[in-house]
């Protein structure tokens, strides 16, 4: 397993071909789903066929650096979810959306926010990031103290894309969050 980042409890890599049960098993949570899709399966050929072969294709597009990554314990060696800093497909290189993703058995311990703060250190001291943003519904609040936590501060509001109607919360809309390297600098 190459490392991609430590931190003081989790371990990142890079995904394989090999990684779509661990990301099934993950969309098939309903509560993990929850603000997604509203707590429907992600189903398995759409991971295989989709999302896995867009996950790799990150790395080759990013040179390794940036994409979708698996996490799991240092101690036990257990998958928790993924975590993401990645640009968006379109948009240039040095501002990238911090994202995550994690097993219902992983919440509440701070991973969230232990690996984001080192992924921020990561995306702003090595590889040239200029901003981070990251994405959410506004009933996420989980979600939203995590970014609050990591030193992040309301952007903006969203829409609630169309493919997200029947989600709890979906007439709120959601709410980006966003760092410079700037703000990350002064903290």
């Amino acid at each position: 397993m190459t490392t991609y980042l430590e931190s003081e409890r989790l371990t990142l890599r890079r995904f394989t071909a090999d990684d779509a049960d661990l990301l099934i098993e993950l969309d098939g949570d309903p509560a993990v789903m929850r603000f997604l899709s509203g707590g429907e399966a992600t189903p398995a050929e759409v991971v295989r066929e989709q999302h896995i072969p867009a996950i790799l294709a990150g790395y080759d597009r990013w040179d390794g650096e940036l994409g979708l990554f698996a996490a799991y314990e240092r101690e036990g060696g257990e998958f928790v979810g993924w975590f993401c800093l990645r640009p968006r497909k379109e948009g240039p290189r040095d501002e990238a959306e911090l994202g995550y993703r994690l097993r219902r058995a992983a919440w509440g311990k701070g991973y969230a926010t232990e690996v984001s703060l080192a992924l921020l250190r990561k995306g702003f001291a090595e590889l040239g990031l200029t901003k981070v943003w990251a994405a959410t519904m506004v009933l996420n609040r989980g979600s939203r103290n995590v970014m609050e936590k990591v030193g992040m501060t309301f952007s903006h509001p969203l829409p609630t894309p169309d493919d997200m109607a029947a989600v709890e919360g979906a007439d709120l809309g959601g709410v980006q969050y966003e760092i410079t390297k700037e703000q990350w600098e002064r903290r």
